[in-house]
């Protein structure tokens, strides 16, 4: 049996016995400072935009590094087709810190926003990497509980990274928000590495080193190009927004198909409504997320620090249920992990709609929203074990990147159609446009709810 293959033996007891500890200790730490480093920049931006004069360029520091991840997966899924996951997480490794250092030393914010670009590579190839490690390093009933504990480092810097990021903006600057998190990224890629020296190539990669298919990157170029025009349709004027939109929005669709396994966008039975299904269930989250703080803080008078509570007990109640899907093993199936997670998503997205519309309390948009993150945390570690359950070792980087594509992807095209409506019924009131929004993360999740009935068994 080839060495990068998943142990047959009986899986230990722990994620940190002797065999696995480096490299758990180390892919959890880079999810760690990955999600560190993705909300704390965001409560600094405001800074760096002030600072740099960088007004204009503001949504596009945040388009650009969610535009390029999708290239640097569809690069990294190939490559460790091709090669194996150990070089192409180094090169991803090293991105993502040259990104951190540009952005940190940028003296516009031209140089901030290409800095974000090439973080953006390594952080979409980081992603596809560690997966495939998962599935070469950890056997099957031992993945939810990795995918968990990825899951659950998102916990702690939702809890402090705006608030740290905020104390080191003020103090010492902005530009150590960037620089510490590149110094943090240095020890986790060493804790990585000794473990990574027992990753070789399979047979059918010894033997077949062609990762480039030039075709699968210009659909990922294009596809990149699209999310980024997506991401900022909304910050232009009058007709422009229906157009951009419109255009993005099909070109988005046309690049998804062979970025994905055959049939995703059908939604046929097994890997393909895998993908699917991540895909509208990041799409109905993430465009309800986004704007439930707008709701508390425009239309129920709470300041950004008491609205975020909602956010923050959101990523509690993930973390705590990625931790117990985890530890529940093969005792709770993957398919109905998943389908109980998006029901919990479809009944938050329902509570906070109501509230819009029937002007309900806040407290009752916070606390139905604390059902979405346990809802989050049930779906997501599941749907990777599903794609990896599904993978041979010669596609797992390619079906790992299209459920990240997917990840990155739905969230894009839902919220642009979130801004759409956001601008088009502004007129009527808020309610109404507030509820448009709502409805379409309703109606996106209940999407996701029927796709799962193709789930694999």
């Amino acid at each position: 049996m080839p060495e990068s293959s998943a142990p047959a033996s009986p899986a230990p007891a722990s994620l940190f016995a002797a065999r696995y500890r480096l490299i758990t200790l180390g892919s959890v730490v880079l999810v760690f400072v990955a999600a560190f480093e993705n909300l704390a920049v965001t409560t600094v931006m405001p800074v760096i935009s002030a600072e740099l004069d960088g007004a204009a360029l503001y949504a596009a520091a945040f388009a650009a590094p969610l535009a390029a991840s999708v290239l640097g997966m569809v690069i990294a899924g190939l490559w460790c087709d091709a090669t194996g996951p150990r070089t192409p997480l180094v090169i991803a490794i090293a991105f993502f810190l040259a990104g951190l250092v540009v952005a940190g030393f940028a003296p516009s914010m031209e140089a901030v926003v290409a800095g974000r670009l090439i973080q953006g590579l390594g952080s979409g190839g980081t992603t596809v990497a560690l997966y495939v490690i998962v599935a070469r390093v950890y056997p099957a009933v031992m993945q939810p509980r990795v995918f968990g504990l990825f899951s659950a480092a998102w916990v702690i810097p939702a809890l402090v990274g705006p608030f740290v990021a905020g104390v080191v903006g003020e103090t010492v600057g902005w530009r150590w928000v960037f620089l510490g998190v590149a110094i943090l990224i240095l020890p986790a890629a060493a804790m990585v590495a000794p473990a990574m020296k027992h990753l070789r190539a399979t047979a059918t990669e010894a033997t077949d080193r062609s990762p480039w298919r030039i075709g699968r990157i210009l659909w990922a170029l294009l596809l990149a190009v699209a999310v980024l025009a997506l991401s900022v349709s909304t910050e232009l004027d009058g007709a422009l927004v229906y157009v951009l939109a419109v255009v993005a929005f099909a070109v988005a669709i046309l690049a998804l198909r062979p970025l994905t396994p055959r049939g995703t966008l059908r939604a046929a039975a097994g890997l393909p409504s895998v993908i699917l299904t991540k895909l509208l269930l990041a799409g109905g989250y993430f465009s309800a997320e986004i704007y439930l703080p707008y709701l508390l803080t425009s239309e129920r008078g709470l300041s950004p620090a008491v609205a975020g509570l909602a956010l923050t007990v959101s990523g509690v109640f993930w973390g705590a249920a990625s931790i117990v899907q985890g530890r529940l093993g093969g005792r709770l199936s993957s398919r109905l992990s998943v389908r109980l997670g998006i029901v919990g998503v479809v009944l938050a997205v329902a509570v906070v709609l109501v509230t819009a519309l029937a002007s309900l309390p806040a407290w009752v948009a916070i606390a139905g929203w604390a059902i979405s993150g346990t809802g989050m945390g049930l779906a997501y570690p599941r749907l990777s074990v599903l794609v990896l359950g599904g993978s041979t070792p010669e596609n797992q980087g390619f079906n790992s990147a299209a459920l990240n594509i997917a990840d990155a992807g739905g969230p894009a095209m839902a919220l642009a159609i979130a801004g759409v409506l956001f601008q088009t019924l502004g007129a009527a009131g808020a309610p109404a446009a507030f509820g448009a929004v709502f409805l379409l993360g309703a109606v996106l999740a209940a999407s996701a709810l029927l796709t799962s009935t193709r789930l694999p068994r």
